[in-house]
């Protein structure tokens, strides 16, 4: 009888969806920081609540090692249930099979006409199917130093390179300050990229062929340019190494005056800075007039080794839908993915015009990395980090950083094209 009435709760909990009181979640964060990972905390526990009998452990890899350690988990058989996806790792894993389909999901989602239609398209960026699901978008803009523009002589934000190099410059004659926070470690792409393409006055990374256009004259001036502002002493010598963290704590604690970064960066330097000392313009606009700032979004993925699918679906809809979507925004910094989002004050404020303002001008191009080629990934967070460190400090030339690049990403283009 006791094995009868067991049989039927363990049948009824199935059919109604409810967890067994056993089951775990294993939650991957890879853009980690306390702030992030604590407010991850807090959804996660209404989750739980919600679902009585789950638990999520969540796993959180320091962003300049997650690549390789997340690579290393999967290639042991360590796989989550649900991954924050960045845009630049899902062709690797959507690719190889290794995530879930979540359109099945979407079909009787209530929020799905909430989403935004990019973040639709974006998350259906490989084989239009979502393997991942944005919560958010990263717009690159221009915080300055209100306080050193002024002791330097620097009337308003550079609107141009020209004027870009010639603030940095003034910026960096005073004592202990330098114009610009430099990301030469990981992460370090977008601005390789921005500037190479505003120099051009194109961002189209490849040729109707497949050939790579990171060689060609345009691209390569910019790449000499922000080579030549880091070996003219415009930025601090060790930012060769800096990532995020760094380039961020440089910013507020007054060492450079200028930095390019996405909304999140918000976070930690509205916590150490009165309004009235730092702004956020649009990115600086090169010879044709227009600029190129970089546009990255990051998500939710399930992995299809999940043996708890549909409550690792709940998950994601906890973490996407309107309160957890706008929680964690607001504490990641990331303009939001829901239409409900725009109606909140919170992104009403001076502290995003910048950003709109960029959004609102026809001459700014926001630049989508090629995030569906499987190869991108790597790099990105590997070949790149070491061999713009090797221009920046003299070992190779700009010509020949952009030869080694256009060659990589010209056999991945036509390796692509070509299926």
């Amino acid at each position: 009888m006791k094995k009868m009435f067991s049989a039927a709760l363990f049948t009824a909990a199935l059919l109604s969806g409810t967890a067994l009181a056993d089951t775990k979640l294993k939650l991957v964060e890879v853009i980690t920081s306390p702030e992030r990972t604590e407010t991850l905390k807090g959804i996660v526990a209404k989750f739980e609540k919600e679902n009585p009998g789950t638990t999520v452990d969540i796993v959180s890899l320091p962003w300049g090692e997650a690549f390789q350690k997340f690579a290393t988990m999967v290639s042991a058989g360590d796989t989550p249930d649900v991954v924050e996806m960045p845009d630049t790792w899902l062709a690797l894993y959507a690719k190889n099979g290794s995530l879930e389909s979540l359109e099945p999901y979407l079909k009787s989602w209530g929020d799905t006409p909430d989403l935004s239609s990019r973040a639709l398209e974006f998350g259906r960026s490989i084989d239009n199917t979502a393997y991942m699901l944005p919560y958010g978008f990263y717009l690159r803009a221009m915080f300055y130093n209100k306080k050193l523009l002024a002791e330097a002589g620097v009337a308003e934000p550079p609107k141009t390179l020209d004027e870009f190099a010639e603030a940095a410059k003034k910026v960096s004659a005073l004592p202990g300050k330098s114009g610009y926070c430099l990301r030469g470690g990981p992460g370090g792409l977008n601005g390789w990229v921005m500037f190479g393409a505003t120099m051009a006055g194109d961002n189209a990374f490849f040729k109707p062929d497949g050939t790579s256009t990171f060689a060609d004259p345009g691209w390569t001036k910019g790449l000499t340019w922000l080579t030549d502002l880091y070996k003219n002493g415009y930025a601090p010598k060790d930012s060769v190494n800096w990532g995020f963290n760094e380039i961020v704590a440089g910013f507020y604690s007054g060492t450079c005056a200028m930095l390019d970064q996405d909304p999140d960066a918000l976070i930690a330097i509205a916590e150490r800075m009165k309004p009235d000392e730092y702004g956020v313009a649009p990115m600086p606009k090169g010879p044709s007039g227009k600029s190129f700032p970089t546009i990255g979004y990051a998500g939710w993925s399930m992995f299809k080794s999940s043996e708890h699918k549909d409550l690792a679906w709940k998950l994601i809809s906890t973490l996407e839908g309107p309160e957890g979507n706008i929680t964690w925004n607001k504490r990641t910094g990331a303009l939001p993915a829901l239409k409900s989002a725009e109606k909140d004050p919170f992104y009403a404020g001076d502290q995003f015009k910048g950003w709109f303002e960029e959004l609102a001008d026809p001459d700014v191009h926001p630049t989508v990395m090629p995030t569906y080629l499987e190869e991108f990934a790597y790099f990105k967070d590997s070949l790149v980090i070491s061999t713009s460190q090797q221009a920046l400090l003299g070992e190779i030339t700009p010509d020949e950083l952009a030869k080694q690049w256009a060659d990589y990403l010209t056999a991945a283009q036509k390796k692509f094209l070509a299926k």
